[in-house]
């Protein structure tokens, strides 16, 4: 986030668009919702969906999944039509502007309905009132990231600030939903393949011999090339150019797309290792399971989804023979030939700081004061709430000219249905922590299929009655949820439960760019079962018992 949660009742406005942050994101979610009750915020909603956040928006948006792009186009499009947008912004801190004004030009709100659904004045009426906003902040989340179009859906969230200067003071800016607890801290440590910690660039010959030096090692350890995605490792693993891997953390068995591919990957190398808290389907499949610490049996830190790191304590002492990964982690280098030595977190922490601008004035021994949000580059930095403030990290903000591309997979005669994935409240991710709650589970035990009524009623289905969603790639069965919540001709599944792994279902096209897949968007059928769910065994004992096969 460029901005902080706490300054969510300081804006006038919330535009939220592919994040349904009261279920995934709830903390967020209330405060948005107190924004509206209490301080008399307006929330325009960009969602297929009538997610709970449709009872506080002034403005729901319904568009047809995977077409955000036309949508938020054609929005800026009547900014600079109509004379919306803040042109004394735009000329003291951007710069592309001619050029992205070109690309949009063509972006009526009429062309948009036709592409994405969206009535015109709809998207006229977004406009007008997210230029006329005091304050605007924009949120979103995997609804808009997980397309093969991502990348530029983010982008044209950017260029909407950029176009209004709603970005770089307080209750503003562009403001990403992670959508795990500390996924903000593992980018910010290198957890991605083209990056060291503090998101420098692996392609950049001084950076590596930054790191070579404060690593201790020669600088031809590391090569200008980016490392592979996980679809992308999948994929080598088929073609025998990846023979092992290490999985920490993720269960790609279970939230990976595509999962009869991913069976075929993990098979096909020679040696595959799970660290993890419980035993999942990965592990499963893994020819050596190391078992970690949870987050109460550890001492470290995490950084939450507005920056702000935070000083986690052990309150129980690990399970059996489970550690903390720094020290499977260590133990494991150090009998690989590394001469790795460290006292414990602190030290550990305290290296990153050294290489790390954004980090450096923090450490194990400020943090026990409080969270503190980076950059933080002094000792006695008070943190950052707010960035981009009087100008932006790379120098001028750059508009991004975008066209419209459509989904990898859309319906067809055969496949007539549009399917989109998400979470519910009651569990998390691939439910491996969540569905060992008895209470959890019982409040939602099994997978549902959401149809629209008029879908419902055409396929003579019932509410609860058993269905089988079908795709290219695999099939499962669920219960149905007739609700107007879907569309017509869309059915929505969440990827919690493994004896309905929905990702058998979802395609493996990727996002040029960020190489995230298209879980979003993908074409299936979907027909009644003549059977009910006692006899499949649906919501009683969940054992992994994948169909890997349509």
């Amino acid at each position: 986030m460029t901005d902080s949660i706490a300054n969510i009742v300081d804006a006038d406005l919330l535009f939220v668009t592919g994040s349904n942050t009261t279920e995934a994101h709830p903390i967020i979610g209330l405060e948005m919702k107190r924004a509206v009750r209490q301080f008399g915020a307006r929330l325009i909603l960009l969602d297929p969906r009538e997610i709970e956040l449709a009872n506080f928006a002034t403005l729901h948006l319904r568009q047809r999944p995977g077409t955000d792009v036309a949508v938020l186009n054609a929005i800026a499009h009547v900014l600079i039509r109509d004379n919306l947008a803040n042109l004394n912004f735009i000329e003291a801190r951007t710069e592309g502007f001619d050029a992205f004004a070109a690309a949009v030009a063509d972006w009526t709100p009429e062309r948009a309905e036709a592409v994405s659904g969206v009535p015109a004045q709809q998207i006229v009426d977004a406009a007008y009132m997210y230029a006329h906003a005091r304050n605007a902040m924009i949120f979103w989340a995997m609804g808009i990231t997980q397309h093969t179009t991502g990348t530029d859906n983010v982008k044209a969230c950017s260029n909407l600030a950029l176009l209004t200067g709603h970005i770089g003071r307080p209750a503003t800016g562009l403001n990403p939903l992670r959508g795990q607890n500390n996924v903000q801290g593992a980018c910010d440590m290198g957890g991605l393949p083209n990056v060291f910690p503090g998101y420098a660039p692996v392609a950049d010959e001084a950076v590596r011999r930054k790191f070579a030096a404060a690593w201790g090692v020669p600088v031809e350890t590391f090569g200008p090339k980016p490392g592979l995605t996980v679809t992308e490792m999948l994929h080598g693993a088929l073609e025998g150019r990846i023979r092992a891997i290490y999985v920490m953390g993720e269960n790609p068995m279970l939230s990976d797309p595509n999962l009869t591919h991913v069976a075929e990957a993990l098979a096909a190398v020679e040696f595959l290792v799970v660290q993890d808290l419980f035993p999942n389907e990965t592990a499963q499949c893994a020819d050596v399971v190391l078992p970690a610490a949870g987050f109460a049996e550890k001492l470290g830190t995490f950084t939450s989804t507005e920056r702000r790191v935070h000083l986690i304590r052990p309150a129980i002492d690990p399970p059996g023979q489970a550690r903390p990964d720094w020290q499977i982690t260590l133990e494991l280098a150090q009998r690989l030939g590394a001469d790795w030595r460290y006292d414990g977190p602190a030290d550990i922490f305290a290296e990153l700081a050294s290489v790390t601008p954004q980090y450096a004035g923090l450490s194990h021994a400020r943090l026990e004061q409080g969270g503190i949000q980076w950059p933080c580059p002094t000792t006695d930095h008070p943190g950052t709430p707010v960035l981009h403030m009087g100008q932006f990290t790379r120098g001028k903000g750059l508009f991004c000219a975008l066209d419209y591309r459509p989904p990898a997979e859309l319906p067809d005669a055969d496949y007539p249905f549009l399917l989109s994935t998400g979470r519910i409240l009651f569990h998390w991710h691939g439910g491996t922590m969540s569905r060992r709650s008895p209470g959890l589970d019982s409040v939602a035990p099994e997978a549902e299929a959401e149809l629209h009524p008029d879908d419902a009623a055409r396929l003579g289905v019932g509410q609860g009655d058993l269905v089988r969603v079908t795709s290219r790639r695999g099939c499962v069965v669920a219960a149905a949820r007739v609700t107007r919540r879907s569309a017509p001709g869309m059915v929505f599944m969440t990827f919690h439960y493994a004896e309905s792994a929905t990702n058998l279902l979802t395609i493996d096209a990727v996002d040029p760019t960020a190489k995230i897949p298209e879980y979003k968007v993908c074409a299936v059928q979907v027909e009644k079962l003549g059977i009910r769910n006692y006899e499949l065994g649906i919501g009683g004992d969940h054992e992994p018992s994948l169909i890997l096969n349509p």
